[in-house]
């Protein structure tokens, strides 16, 4: 699933878009994850694209009706930058024409993407995102903000930051790499986390992604830029995809290890991320 690095490359790339006139939605089915509203076709007719954002794993796109649309891409959805006389392929469910001959297509095969169109001015209490917590890089996001949630906490630290009600944007992918940067465990319980240990995660936090951001993101399976060109930080993994790989830590040879949490793969190195 494409994680913040790889919707905030895409919401980067997507920027040359901004101030261009849409022409027409043409929805090539009416529903991914949910249906598609149908009204999209018509309150984005002859819009002006304002802005484009992001919002933890969403896209947004301001328009100047007052409207925005919202897609997020699921497990396997990309955007791509197309000529608009390039032939629809399979798995291309929209396609958002624009009036320089361009359109951008939303292609998704397993189809657990959102495409949505609301109000502007309710989108901080739309369903997607009341509840979602702080982005990384919100300056609200604080040693302070990080001390009292985890205090609260009795989940593992893997767990916590894959809470989207806490902190928006890290997925399985850069939890993993964030942990083993900040020397912790995945199984240490939140509330056990000392000042010093809070003050390393929010670094690491901030540093891998980043770093991933730096390197376009991280193309596994499905994801690729805008553009059709791939990230690069998968290459730069230090545990994420590593399992067995050996390391050598203060002379002591250790290895990567896979284990399941919560249903999701966590690698970590037990030597080095000691609870």
């Amino acid at each position: 699933m494409p994680e913040l690095p790889e919707v905030e490359t895409t919401v980067r790339d997507l920027n040359i878009i901004v101030r261009l006139f849409i022409k027409k939605i043409v929805l090539n089915r009416k529903n991914i994850r949910y249906p598609i509203p149908a009204k999209i076709t018509t309150v984005t007719k002859n819009s002006k694209i304002m802005e484009v954002i992001r919002i933890g794993k969403y896209i947004v796109i301001n328009l100047d009706s007052l409207y925005s649309i919202i897609i997020h891409l699921g497990m396997s959805g990309r955007l791509k930058l197309l000529e608009d006389k390039v032939k629809k392929e399979k798995h291309d469910h929209v396609e958002i024409y624009l009036k320089n001959n361009k359109k951008i297509v939303f292609n998704d095969p397993r189809r657990f993407g959102i495409l949505d169109i609301i109000k502007t001015k309710e989108i901080k209490n739309s369903k997607y995102f009341i509840s979602l917590g702080l982005d990384p890089f919100d300056k609200k996001f604080t040693k302070k903000y990080l001390y009292e949630k985890l205090g609260h906490s009795n989940k593992p630290i893997k767990l916590f930051l894959l809470d989207q009600k806490i902190i928006s944007g890290i997925g399985n992918i850069y939890a993993s790499e964030i942990l083993y940067d900040s020397k912790l465990s995945p199984f240490k319980i939140s509330k056990t986390l000392t000042i010093m240990q809070i003050k390393k995660l929010r670094k690491s936090i901030l540093n891998v992604l980043k770093n991933a951001i730096k390197n376009k993101g991280s193309s596994l399976k499905d994801y690729s830029s805008i553009h059709g060109t791939l990230g690069n930080y998968q290459n730069k993994f230090l545990v994420y995809n590593n399992e067995g790989k050996c390391i050598v830590l203060k002379k002591t040879a250790t290895k990567i290890i896979k284990v399941t949490q919560n249903g999701r793969s966590t690698f970590y190195c037990p030597y080095f991320q000691k609870n």
